[in-house]
């Protein structure tokens, strides 16, 4: 990226998608740490102007956002086409200068055919499809500079991919959850809880090595069940290698092993540039531990006390993660109850962002984003135990008692009658 220093201040427009709300600012943010929201700046909105970019910087991140759709020089904006006419007639006819890597060519003539430049004029319509205006809310006109990887969401979609599970993530997730962790060229990207590798088929994509480990011996070794329509059982080719393969990333696949999580099979050493992952949440998939858990028996029905996922993930990244690598990982909350202290923390990690994916009214998961910020030192064990702060993470178990309980359902019918009877 350009240094700030070396930026000509202009405005740029980009149009993001109007999915994942959530996600937009917190990478904008990582990735244009020196830009500033101007004056059309909302976030509900899918036009936003940022200052303070090069063009190098734009086109820096549209080879990596899925969030944005394309992404433009402005020239001129207002609320009417005649305050736009207004806007561009007053922009500098010196900043009407085509930049390029190479050289700068002062903005003559237009050529209609096989143009060397595309301009566009963007009209906002508001964000509510049942409720149209018949005039635009604001208008927009700019030179564009490059489109976002929306196509990405379409040519790595798991409905195509040649082995997937009952908890595969989503492209466009796991692309953001990607960039969340600033995987890049020859970073070591690790997932913990691997299943299908959804995540290190997206971290792959910007160059990074991956691997991986899972507890669940026929999920890594691609056997049993099929989860696809109308196939019953899994091929002898269906893994991670493949989905790799499919992809032409094999050659950034380092290897996955059946392992538990939980369990200290690495050496003491920083390894990570970025543990990326998606824990489970004892809902789909089991939350499962390779040592005999406290059981007992209860009217002929077998009760299991759950470890907490949570807390060892987080220090198993404190102790394995390169200093400034980034753990990005998704928190199950009940949204009712959820407040910002339920978040774990570490002392070593510096949360980072904390983004939310409603999943029902009463069910949602955040996306957490923490960095590492120093390496773990005998006193911060202790400072674990003591600071009321770092007490382990309750609301794992908490979410999947209660998303088996139908709790959830009682909650939507009360919400329901509130509404009819007015309170």
């Amino acid at each position: 990226m350009a240094a700030s220093g070396s930026k000509s201040c202009l405005q740029y427009l980009f149009h993001l998608a109007h999915d994942h709300l959530d996600f937009r600012l917190p990478v904008t943010i990582k990735l244009f740490p020196y830009c500033l929201f101007s004056f059309r700046y909302l976030l509900q909105s899918p036009f936003w102007c940022l200052d303070c970019l090069s063009e190098e910087d734009v086109c820096t991140v549209m080879a990596r956002s899925v969030c944005a759709k394309s992404a433009f020089e402005l020239w001129g904006h207002g609320q009417t086409h005649s305050e736009l006419r207004t806007s561009l007639l007053n922009y500098p006819p010196e900043k009407m200068v085509i930049r390029t890597c190479r050289k700068a060519l002062l903005l003559k003539r237009l050529i209609l055919k096989n143009p060397q430049h595309i301009f566009c004029l963007l009209e906002d319509y508001g964000t509510d499809p049942n409720n149209i205006p018949e005039h635009p809310k604001y208008i927009y006109f700019g030179r564009w500079i490059a489109d976002g990887q929306r196509e990405l969401i379409r040519s790595y979609s798991v409905k195509n991919r040649h082995f997937i599970g009952n908890t595969s993530m989503d492209a466009g997730l796991s692309f953001i959850m990607a960039n969340h962790a600033k995987a890049k060229d020859n970073d070591l990207v690790f997932d913990p809880f691997v299943g299908t590798g959804s995540l290190l088929v997206a971290c792959s994509h910007f160059g990074a090595y991956v691997c991986g480990t899972d507890i669940d011996y026929n999920t890594i070794h691609g056997k049993g069940r099929s989860s696809r329509k109308n196939q019953k059982w899994r091929g002898p080719d269906e893994n991670i290698r493949a989905n790799l393969r499919q992809y032409g990333k094999e050659d950034m696949y380092v290897d996955v092993m059946v392992s538990d999580a939980s369990k200290p099979v690495w050496r003491k050493a920083a390894l990570f540039d970025a543990i990326v992952t998606d824990p489970p949440y004892g809902i789909r998939e089991s939350t499962r531990r390779t040592v005999a858990l406290k059981c007992y028996y209860t009217r002929n029905k077998l009760t299991l006390t759950y470890y907490d996922i949570f807390t060892d993930l987080l220090s198993f990244a404190a102790h394995h993660l390169v200093l400034g690598g980034r753990l990005v990982y998704w928190l199950p909350v009940h949204r009712p109850e959820y407040c910002e202290e339920m978040v774990p923390v570490h002392p070593c990690l510096l949360l980072i962002s904390n983004c939310e994916q409603t999943l029902s009214s009463h069910t949602s998961r955040r996306l957490i984003t923490m960095e590492k910020i120093k390496e773990p030192e005998e006193l911060d064990s202790l400072a674990h135990l003591s600071d009321p702060r770092f007490i382990p993470y309750q609301g794992h178990n908490a979410f999947r008692e209660k998303y088996f309980s139908g709790l959830n359902k009682r909650s939507a019918k009360d919400d329901t009658k509130s509404d009819v009877s007015g309170k």
